[in-house]
């Protein structure tokens, strides 16, 4: 990992927590995160090996990072998460909400189990995370602020947060769920100082949709939902994240910026006009 051309960043010496981040998107975040500045705490619920990886990877490099475990799902676990960030790093500049899961069924067929495992990670998730967040950004010395605002919170969500998706309708209740939450959120601590922001991806090419960008027939049919023409890389969403983490955004909250190449622009509409 070459970090030499990206330091002195916006993120330097800024802290940021980032949940569900052994893998993905979440990963991808805390890597490039790290890489041009910030200290980061990488959050793992159940591949510690990758999470460790990564926090040796990015002190390799010259960077400052920590794996911790911990299910955003449970209260406890969530304060320690931040307890432990504080421990190591002194302060928590900014939460990166990625933590999230999927549990696919036609709602016939769907359990009360399944549909709560999604709800309570995707949803519930985010509002330990985020609370626990708003509770320590309120307790820091302002005169420790590495940036302007008092802290920063980039929740990601998805574009299902407003595309239904049959089959997935527990993922799609929490995801649009949770852009109401980040617009209330927002509205809510605005005065304290802290900004609440979401980005919310498309199509990235991740492992868990391997079968969809490995498999020519399935990217075809793909493409005709993105009119960019490309499926989207980690680091599309990554960079996005920086932004909004970061002082060349003090000015926006309570905004979703779709990471989606067009996906949200109804694209089977192209010809129709």
């Amino acid at each position: 990992m070459n970090t030499s051309s990206t330091r002195g960043s916006k993120l330097d010496g800024v802290v940021v927590l980032v949940t569900g981040a052994s893998s993905g998107i979440g990963q991808s975040v805390a890597r490039y995160l790290g890489e041009i500045g910030a200290s980061v705490a990488i959050n793992y619920h159940a591949q510690r090996e990758p999470a460790e990886k990564l926090a040796e990877e990015l002190r390799i490099g010259g960077g400052s990072a920590i794996a911790l475990p911990g299910d955003v799902s449970q209260e406890d676990d969530v304060t320690k998460l931040f307890e432990n960030t504080v421990e190591a790093f002194g302060r928590v500049d900014v939460l990166v909400a990625n933590s999230g899961m999927q549990k696919d069924a036609p709602v016939a067929e769907m359990s009360l189990d399944d549909w709560k495992a999604v709800i309570d990670v995707d949803l519930t998730g985010q509002f330990l995370s985020c609370r626990q967040a708003v509770r320590q950004f309120r307790n820091q010395a302002k005169a420790a602020r590495p940036f302007r605002s008092a802290g920063s919170i980039v929740s990601i969500t998805s574009v299902h947060d407003r595309i239904p998706w049959a089959g997935h309708i527990n993922y799609a209740a929490a995801k649009g769920g949770a852009r109401m939450f980040v617009e209330t959120l927002a509205q809510e601590v605005a005065a304290d100082g802290i900004r609440v922001n979401a980005v919310a991806p498309g199509a990235i090419r991740t492992p868990i949709n391997r079968d969809v960008w490995d498999d020519e027939a399935a990217l075809e049919n793909l493409m005709k939902l993105i009119p960019y023409g490309r499926i989207g890389e980690t680091d599309d969403v990554s960079k996005a994240v920086a932004w909004l983490a970061s002082d060349d955004a003090d000015y926006v909250t309570g905004v979703t910026l779709y990471v989606d190449g067009g996906m949200m622009l109804y694209p089977s509409f192209r010809d129709n006009g």
